[in-house]
Order: C-alpha cells, then structure tokens, then sequence
C-alpha cells in the first residue's frame, strides 16, 4: 500500500509547484512568520498589491499640510473629476458646426436646459478645469519655492512643466468646444499665434484648422485633441510623473 503524504508533504508540494510560485511572491514575510520589525513592515509594504503604491518611509515634513498644501493630489482629484464629468458630458455633446447646423452649440443649449443634471455636471466640469489650472501652477510654484527642481529631481521638474503646459492647452481646447463667438474667436487668435510658429508655423496651423480657414473640420480636431489625445498623453506623463517622485526619495525636504 503506498504510503499517504502528510498534509505538512501535500502542502510543500503544493507550494514547490511552479504555478503557485508564479502567482504568490516566494518568500513572502507571512509564511516564514511577520515580525513587526522595520524591516517587516516595509517588505509587507512592497510585495501587497494595495500597499505598493505608497512609499516605504514617509519624510515626517511630507505629512504637514502646511508644506505641501496637497496642491498636486489636489490637481490629480481634479483631472479625475474631469474625465467623470467629461463622458457624462460627451453622452450629450456632437463636435459638428457648419453653415446653418450649429448642432455644437445646440446640444450644448439643449444639454444646460433639458437634460437632467446637466448644467450642474457641466459647470463641474467647467470649475473644475478652472481650478485644475490654478492649483497645477500653484503645485509648480510651491516646488520651485522649495527648490524641488534641483538634481536628482531635475528630470522630474521637466516633467511637471510638460504636464502644466498640457493642462493649460486641455483648458484651451475644453474652451472652444461650445463653438459660440467666444470659441470662433479664440481659435482664430490661437491658430494665428501657431502660424508664427519658425520654420513648421504654416504647417502646424493648417493641422489645427483642418483647412486654410475655420470650418467644421476645426471644432473636430478641437474635440479629438481634448477628450483623447491630450488626456492619454497628460496620463502617461502622470505616471512617470508619480513614478519618478518614489524613485527621487518622495518629496523634497525644506531648503
């Protein structure tokens, strides 16, 4: 008769197997015994899948509201809060204008008096780009006060001057989208600013139009570039962004 393998046996089989290694961290602190040891609690840190975005060790001045005034997770509530707001907006929102078919500014009439929420959701929408703006220059102002911009986070601070110049065309083109004169106008003012481009200014202002003079082909490219160009690139540069701030040492200490 063979002989039956323990539970103490089944349970090292199991534990050898290739699949179970490859889905649970070999070595993990719970199984070999979780000691509250400095050490323990940062490796309980590292290898939770919850627990891994935040930071090992928290600098005692990173937790004072009054030194960071929580400016950048302010900023990224808010870019959160606009992309909420911006589907429920694009449920009732067509990027089409022409001659005698002003359906953008329709629907944007249509969306503030009849829809259910809509004005409200809208001005969210609305404040909250106003407000992203003020506390993203806000957050790069407080940086540069502490001199968060010097080595080795001088990478970083390009980063953040890219991701402030990427909120500030996102509220441009937000801007123009409801196509009434104030919209018409202030493409017409941006894209003869981009045709003084050097050398790619013709060039650059006819991508923007989409033509030679402002037509339906421009509100379209407006729209593209606001609720998914512009929005991909602000993520990925916010995730380097983020990713940089735990390879740096988190956040910088006061001068």
């Amino acid at each position: 008769m063979a002989n039956i393998p323990s539970a103490d046996e089944l349970k090292k089989r199991l534990q050898d197997n290739v699949i179970y290694k490859s889905v649970f961290r070999p070595g993990s602190i719970y199984r070999k015994g979780y000691r509250d040891t400095s050490r323990d609690r940062a490796l309980a840190a590292m290898n939770n899948v919850l627990y891994h975005l935040h930071p090992v060790k928290v600098k005692r001045h990173g937790l004072k509201l009054t030194y960071t005034y929580c400016l950048g997770g302010t900023s990224f509530f808010l870019f959160i809060l606009l992309t909420v707001t911006g589907i429920f907006l694009m449920f009732f929102y067509r990027p089409a204008a022409g001659a005698g078919s002003e359906i953008a500014y329709l629907d944007m009439q249509n969306l503030r008096a009849n829809v259910q929420f809509g004005d409200l959701v809208r001005n969210m929408h609305r404040w909250g780009a106003h407000l992203m703006v003020f506390t993203t220059f806000l957050h790069m102002a407080r940086v540069f006060y502490h001199g968060a911009y010097k080595p080795p986070r001088e990478f970083n601070w390009v980063v953040g001057v890219i991701l402030l110049l990427i909120t500030l065309f996102l509220a441009f083109t937000g801007y123009l989208l409801p196509w009434d004169q104030l919209a018409i106008w202030a493409v017409q003012v941006g894209t003869s600013m981009a045709g003084f481009t050097p050398v790619f200014g013709q060039q650059i202002q006819f991508a923007l139009l989409g033509g030679v003079e402002i037509g339906p082909e421009t509100l379209l490219r407006w729209y593209v570039l606001h609720v998914l160009a512009l929005p991909f690139i602000l993520t990925i540069f916010l995730a380097v962004h983020f990713w940089r701030i735990r390879k740096d040492g988190g956040i910088s200490g006061p001068l």
